[in-house]
């Protein structure tokens, strides 16, 4: 049995970057930078340096054992598969996909995976969702926000039902927030994935709750990134606003913060005391481990805030609550 699960790293394949590069602009590519990477572009930003790991699945199964974990769930990084008009995002997620599960089937006892779906193209989503559950999909990745929508955009609604339908786990992670040239992020590069991924995690997951959306999906399992963004930090402030709300309609009739309990949050956070006040927000049960592989540079200090807790909590963020989500 796994001792350790990755829920949180990323794998997607060269010709998925090379589709990117083709189709991508002039919001997305790849360039090689001063320092001699090659970087992710988004919004013009360089958002991460992309490493071997990444394509090349036997690279990857190296790092899980430099690192001692024993499942990696691979999903695809931001920006998705959100570009390049239907045929292409929807080629993007065929590529992906199938990749991914080509993977698992190379690496059955390490190996697990995610599946990118084309959101801005319903029926092909749907489609593609089935197609990924057939080979072998533990659940969806999706970015925070797709093509200037927020989640909530009833445009997905066929979507989400047919997710809830599996019963699924979906992780909901970050990308290029609203704002992100008005916020010249290219100024310190670092400000995008250190304080604008968290923005965005933090604006979605906040509008699904306040929008009833766990009280319409009620089988799915939301998983919030990198210890949900600033959510557990602001929980109580949105609280306080929500009990005196005069101006607009509720739809939902309990707490913001008690949604928190029924979501998912991995352990992707560098400092013991936000790993704290995420359990203490969320409940020990529902936070997983990850390390944003090959992106992260300091796994070492995610083992660290994760083992200073006592054993049971660790034992659970480790692989237990995973293989309950997961069905693993």
């Amino acid at each position: 049995m796994a001792t350790v699960i990755d829920i949180h790293t990323h794998a997607f394949g060269q010709s998925y970057l090379d589709l990117l590069d083709e189709h991508g602009a002039p919001d997305y590519g790849t360039r090689q930078m001063p320092d001699g990477k090659e970087y992710l572009l988004e919004k013009g930003v360089p958002a991460v340096a992309l490493r071997p790991e990444a394509f090349d699945y036997e690279a990857k199964i190296r790092q899980l054992d430099q690192y001692g974990i024993d499942l990696a769930i691979v999903s695809l990084s931001s920006p998705g598969v959100f570009w390049g008009g239907e045929a292409i995002s929807s080629q993007a997620s065929t590529i992906v996909n199938d990749s991914q599960a080509a993977a698992q089937t190379a690496y059955p006892d390490r190996i697990r995976w995610l599946a990118s779906l084309p959101w801005e193209y319903p029926d092909l989503a749907v489609a593609e969702l089935d197609r990924a559950v057939e080979k072998g999909a533990v659940g969806v990745m999706v970015m925070a926000t797709i093509g200037g929508r927020h989640l909530v955009d009833p445009l997905f609604e066929p979507i989400w039902r047919a997710v809830d339908r599996h019963a699924l786990p979906v992780l909901v992670h970050p990308t290029a927030p609203f704002g992100a040239r008005e916020a010249e992020f290219s100024r310190e590069r670092i400000l995008m994935p250190g304080v604008g991924f968290m923005f965005d995690t933090t604006l979605c997951i906040a509008r699904m709750i306040l929008d009833g959306f766990l009280d319409r999906h009620t089988k799915l399992k939301l998983i919030a990134a990198h210890g949900g963004g600033f959510l557990p930090y602001v929980a109580g402030r949105i609280d306080m606003l929500f009990d005196r709300e005069t101006l607009v309609a509720q739809n939902i009739d309990r707490a913001p913060s008690s949604y928190l309990e029924d979501i998912w949050f991995d352990s992707v956070v560098y400092n013991p005391g936000a790993l704290e006040l995420c359990i203490e927000t969320s409940g020990p049960g529902n936070v997983m481990f990850g390390t944003d592989l090959p992106m992260s540079a300091d796994v070492e200090a995610l083992y660290a805030v994760v083992d200073r807790l006592p054993a049971d909590q660790v034992k659970a963020i480790k692989a237990g609550t995973a293989q309950k989500v997961f069905g693993l």
